[in-house]
């Protein structure tokens, strides 16, 4: 009896290929990038520390009025204190604002906590290290001066600085992130300059100290103005949002015009304060952007331009004092 033939069946569709120890497993998710060192130094806003330097160059200046001898181991430790401080406040600010969500989509360098590229303790750590610098050169002023009532004033601006977005109710979110920098980046950095310099504090003193404080405020509200959409989604009811794109213009222009104002009202006495008006030249080239632009990372050059703008400010009326 011959065997019956049985056919094959034929396959529905080609044969798969590759190696079949690896057919169906699913690509793994590359794993997440960490903070490069490029990361680190953008999210310390380079572009600002020069509004840390401002006031110490004009509180110099203004102490050289009243003694001729540069005291410059005591202006040193004050840029320092100013400069550890506001690096220290902005990696404060990358922490608070990462852990509340609100750095989720932003314009701008890279932030580390909310872009998920290092880990909130890390970025904490950090933060809290610049505010131990900022302590440590202000305990020398302190030491060195014998003002013991200073160290509570080190103390305010180091809790200033943690509440403008730490804490449960930041005052940053309120729209008083202006009124702080005006206040320890304008008036405390520049007179205090000034005091631990030479003991008192003359008048020339507290105009440069307005006109650093403003123009500090002026790169917060390009900032803000910026990150005005993302802002309002998030919660975050800076002044910009508070007032509007409109009002924030204004705004800037007049914080960005009027130390110009007080530097021309110098010069009747301090005529090299003339050649602060050069700074009108990145001053007005901010001002255009501010009131042009139409993408907000147009604003980071504005921003840059008024930082430029201040540092250079700084650098005439010491240059008037002194002369």
């Amino acid at each position: 009896m011959a065997r019956s033939s049985r056919t094959r069946p034929s396959s529905a569709g080609p044969r798969p290929s590759g190696n079949p120890a690896k057919r169906g497993l699913v690509a793994a998710p590359p794993p997440p990038r960490r903070a490069t060192a490029r990361d680190w130094i953008g999210a310390a806003r380079v572009r600002t520390l020069p509004l840390a330097v401002t006031p110490v160059l004009i509180g110099t200046g203004a102490a050289l009025l009243v003694d001729r001898e540069l005291h410059w181991v005591m202006a040193l430790c004050c840029l320092a204190v100013a400069v550890a401080l506001q690096i220290g406040v902005n990696y404060a600010n990358d922490y608070s604002d990462g852990i509340r969500g609100t750095d989720d989509v932003r314009v701008g360098p890279a932030r580390l906590t909310g872009g998920g590229l290092a880990a909130p303790r890390t970025v904490l750590a950090v933060a809290l290290g610049f505010f131990a610098v900022a302590a440590v050169a202000g305990a020398a002023i302190v030491v060195r001066t014998g003002h013991w009532w200073m160290l509570a004033v080190g103390a305010v601006c180091i809790v200033a600085a943690w509440f403008y977005t730490g804490g449960k109710r930041p005052y940053g979110y309120a729209g008083l992130g202006e009124l702080f920098v005006f206040v320890f980046f304008g008036l405390v950095a520049t007179v205090g300059t000034v005091f631990v310099q030479v003991g008192t504090v003359p008048q020339e003193a507290w105009f440069g100290a307005v006109a650093a404080g403003l123009l500090a405020c002026a790169v917060l509200l390009a900032n803000n103005l910026r990150d005005i959409d993302q802002d309002r989604l998030a919660g975050k009811r800076t002044l910009t949002v508070l007032i509007g794109r409109t009002a924030t213009r204004i705004v800037f222009t007049l914080f960005v015009l009027a130390p110009f104002v007080i530097a021309a009202f110098l010069a009747l006495v301090y005529p090299i304060a003339w050649l602060s008006l050069l700074a009108l030249l990145p001053a007005l080239s901010a001002i255009l952007i501010v009131w042009t632009y139409r993408l907000p990372r147009e604003l980071i050059v504005a921003l840059a331009l008024t930082s430029l703008t201040s540092i250079a400010y700084g650098a005439f009326l010491f240059w008037a004092f002194a002369g």
